[in-house]
């Protein structure tokens, strides 16, 4: 999961010059959309084409958004390939709910899907939490996919201790600052990682918005409480659908195994020295993979 709470940025930044691709990728900006799901504005953004030759929907992990994507993103669009962001409730510009849990996030994912003029069913990617949704979406869903990609996501079930210390998360409000520099000083990553500089930045200043003179996380702290696991037996259906990207220095090999039992032979590839947000330490070989998966699918 990635919450934002109190350590210094630079802390866990890898210092950079920031490179000609990263300055060309975030240069191609996407076309922001709404789609209203039981009555909540989700919002995504849309790089691309009509997806004739295919489309991607890009998930975030827990506490995160959108916009973690919009240095990956633009590099997933080639040959004609559509490719989505989503604010899932309770995260980025998206709206809020009374609670949240995996099935409600699912059917934001198939009425982005829907609402976003794919011409095919795409792949769908999600990180961490987010690949949990991927997976309840396919799940729901399985005519309106070509495949899930799995990335660092944890897919064994949480310890009593880890649900109590969710609810605990989940209890509001989040702190406010007086400006976004203060704000910023106090991000970090959860696990903890070192990251590159130049995307740290972006990412913790795309996570801030301003209301009423104060810098707040765009972020539900409820997101963390009431969320159930799901049964990987559920997951047959996608066995020659399904991937798994793992980060060599991101989850333990123990808790991205529940998916064994249910489908034993899923294809994974691992990201060496990468942390678990890959796409803060590991950019480029995450696209290199993804690239890869989505042509061999």
């Amino acid at each position: 999961m990635n919450h934002p709470s109190p350590l210094a940025l630079r802390t866990h930044a890898k210092t950079a010059s920031v490179p000609d691709w990263f300055i060309r990728t975030l240069a191609r900006s996407p076309v922001v959309g709404t789609t209203t799901v039981d009555g909540v504005p989700i919002v995504h953004r849309t790089w691309g084409a009509d997806g004739k030759a295919g489309g991607v929907v890009l998930v975030h992990g827990g506490g995160a958004h959108s916009r973690w994507w919009d240095h990956v993103a633009p590099m997933l669009v080639e040959r004609g390939r559509r490719v989505t962001a989503v604010d899932l409730s309770g995260h980025g510009d998206s709206g809020r709910r009374d609670r949240y849990d995996l099935d409600a996030w699912a059917e934001e994912v198939a009425a982005v899907v829907a609402d976003d003029g794919f011409a095919r069913p795409p792949v769908v990617v999600g990180h961490s939490m987010g690949g949990l949704v991927a997976l309840r979406h396919g799940i729901r869903h399985p005519d309106g996919i070509a495949g899930t990609i799995l990335i660092d996501c944890r897919t064994t079930p949480y310890s009593h201790e880890e649900r109590l210390a969710n609810e605990a998360r989940a209890v509001g409000p989040l702190p406010r600052y007086p400006s976004e520099q203060a704000a910023m000083a106090r991000f970090r990553l959860i696990p903890h990682q070192v990251s590159l500089a130049y995307v740290l930045e972006h990412v913790a200043r795309s996570s801030l918005r301003e209301e009423s003179g104060e810098w707040v996380w765009k972020l539900d702290p409820r997101i963390f409480g009431g969320q159930r696991d799901f049964d990987p037996q559920e997951l047959a259906a996608l066995g020659s659908r399904l991937w798994m990207v793992r980060a060599e220095k991101g989850m333990p090999a123990a808790d991205i195994a529940g998916l064994g039992s249910a489908v034993p032979a899923v294809p994974t590839v691992e990201i060496p020295d990468a942390g678990h947000h890959v796409m803060l330490d590991r950019p480029l070989e995450l696209v290199t993979v993804l690239r890869a998966l989505l042509a061999a699918g």
